[in-house]
């Protein structure tokens, strides 16, 4: 990249911008207020030199001076950040498979291990808690290392957590609790790769890729749990079969691993202007962004309709069984939640890249969004599977398609807060909500009715709060005042200065 010459001022730091008015411009108008100043000093020293030189020598070398152009950055993307991505989007997988392994085998793992079903969920809400653990630590390490140190983190954590699972599993009498050691390991493992995809896109993609990048990163963890709730039933018949269910998980988990030591830490040139702030301390960027109303308006429903996800899709089989509908049956209805979701969005994100109308999805998908979560009420007592599968294939498609538009619509009307700092508040936000909706789901369980063990009011629960909190979103752009871009902004008022 070409370097800037002595007499143009530096791009100011994230910290500067964070402090200005970032409304209609202001950043990039100071910056060229600045680069204009420094321009006119060196007229002026030049005006005022008095040499024993002809004065037309002097005259010279003030017009070369004075006419001197400003030298721009040259952005450009490297092919090498597909190998990045790609083990992000494997880890992403990974880790979700590993949270929903015992899921949708429930009641066969509640046999093997001597216990209650309700106490297996605990391997799922353990698993949440421990993301939640582990978002400020994930949050430093990007902010001061960046994404590689954060996945190879991952990495680890999830190759310890599968084997000491499996240790669990072949204890002379299975322990719940070692295996539970192990789930809690792996959980400290996903905000590492959960909460990457934002800052991998901005730091490795130009604007027009961020949505894509975000999209088949983040949505690659519940294609993952897709995975899960199709493969465990297959592998697990009886539950002698658990242990050896375990081992393929962990020994997959393992291969997947190890791609993590050698991607690359960032690219050798900034590919747009926005990925070349330097970063302002990570308590200003919190304090900075917990103050915008618009923050609070989209927190709240994302948090929500994840933690509602995260429950819906822990205890989907506990949902069906009751009615007579089979563990099969119940890890169809999670894979299609999940695969009709990932469908649509690989069709929508890019669509979304090119048309920026981000705001409009949010508002679309939102009541879609609430309105399924208060049909389905009446979808397990039906006599047939069909109108779960149909409940579940819209309320995947919903979800999917929403969460990487929220997440990079906060980062463009967040901007210069990093993208890192609203990603993991966000997702921190919806596993905390999803660990505590699966305990409230278990303390709603109807043991006296009929069917026995029916999930019925939990499922009326979920479809009240669903409703509660559409409104924050379908308020964005209004309360709080209106909204921009001002990433995608920035990068274009950048590029119009290069052309």
């Amino acid at each position: 990249m070409p370097a800037a010459r002595a007499g143009i001022a530096q791009r100011p730091s994230q910290e500067q911008l964070l402090s200005q008015d970032t409304s209609d411009g202001a950043e990039m108008a100071d910056l060229e207020h600045e680069n204009a100043k420094g321009r006119a000093r060196v007229h002026h020293q030049l005006k005022g030199t008095t040499t024993n030189e002809s004065s037309a020598t002097t005259e010279a070398a003030q017009q070369a001076a004075i006419s001197e152009p400003v030298v721009h950055p040259e952005y450009r993307t490297y092919k090498r950040r597909w190998f990045g991505l790609i083990q992000l989007i494997l880890l992403n997988i990974i880790v979700s498979w590993d949270w929903l392994t015992y899921a949708s085998v429930a009641n066969t793992a509640a046999t093997f291990y001597s216990t209650t079903p309700t106490t297996v969920n605990w391997l799922s809400t353990s698993f949440l808690f421990a993301f939640v653990f582990a978002s400020p630590f994930t949050l430093y390490a990007l902010h001061y290392s960046g994404p590689r140190l954060s996945i190879i983190i991952a990495s680890v954590l999830i190759l310890l957590g599968n084997w000491i699972r499996y240790g669990g599993t072949r204890a002379l009498t299975p322990s719940l609790g070692v295996t539970m050691f192990g789930q809690i390991l792996i959980g400290l493992a996903q905000p590492f790769v959960l909460c990457v995809p934002t800052q991998y896109s901005d730091l490795w993609f130009s604007p027009r890729g961020r949505v894509s990048a975000t999209a088949v990163a983040s949505l690659a963890n519940p294609f993952g749990g897709a995975i899960g709730q199709l493969i465990s039933p297959l592998f697990v018949s009886t539950p002698s079969d658990v242990p050896n269910m375990t081992l393929y998980v962990a020994i997959i988990s393992s291969v997947a691993t190890i791609p993590s030591f050698f991607i690359p830490a960032k690219p050798p040139t900034p590919v747009s202007h926005s990925s070349t702030q330097t970063p302002a301390p990570i308590a200003q960027q919190i304090y900075s962004l917990l103050r915008l109303p618009t923050f609070w308006l989209l927190f709240l429903p994302f948090a929500v309709y994840v933690g509602f996800f995260n429950s819906l899709s822990s205890l989907l089989t506990q949902i069906l069984t009751p009615y007579g509908f089979t563990e099969t049956q119940g890890g169809i209805a999670g894979a299609i939640l999940i695969l009709v979701g990932l469908l649509t969005a690989a069709i929508m994100s890019p669509i979304i890249d090119r048309t920026k109308c981000y705001l409009l999805v949010i508002k679309t998908l939102v009541p879609i969004l609430a309105l399924s979560y208060l049909v389905f009420i009446w979808a397990p007592p039906a006599s047939s599977m069909v109108a779960s599968y149909v409940i579940c294939a819209v309320l995947g498609a919903a979800s999917f398609t929403l969460v990487p538009v929220a997440l990079e619509w906060l980062a463009e009307v967040t901007w210069p807060v990093g993208p890192e700092v609203g990603s993991v508040l966000c997702w921190a936000g919806g596993q905390a909500l999803g660990g505590i909706f699966i305990v409230v789901s278990g303390a709603l369980q109807d043991n006296v009715g009929k069917p026995r063990g029916n999930l019925q009011k939990a499922l009326i629960f979920e479809a009240v709060v669903a409703i509660a909190v559409a409104p924050a979103a379908l308020s964005l752009g209004r309360l709080g005042g209106p909204v921009k871009n001002r990433r995608l902004e920035a990068d274009r008022m950048s590029a119009g200065a290069i052309s």
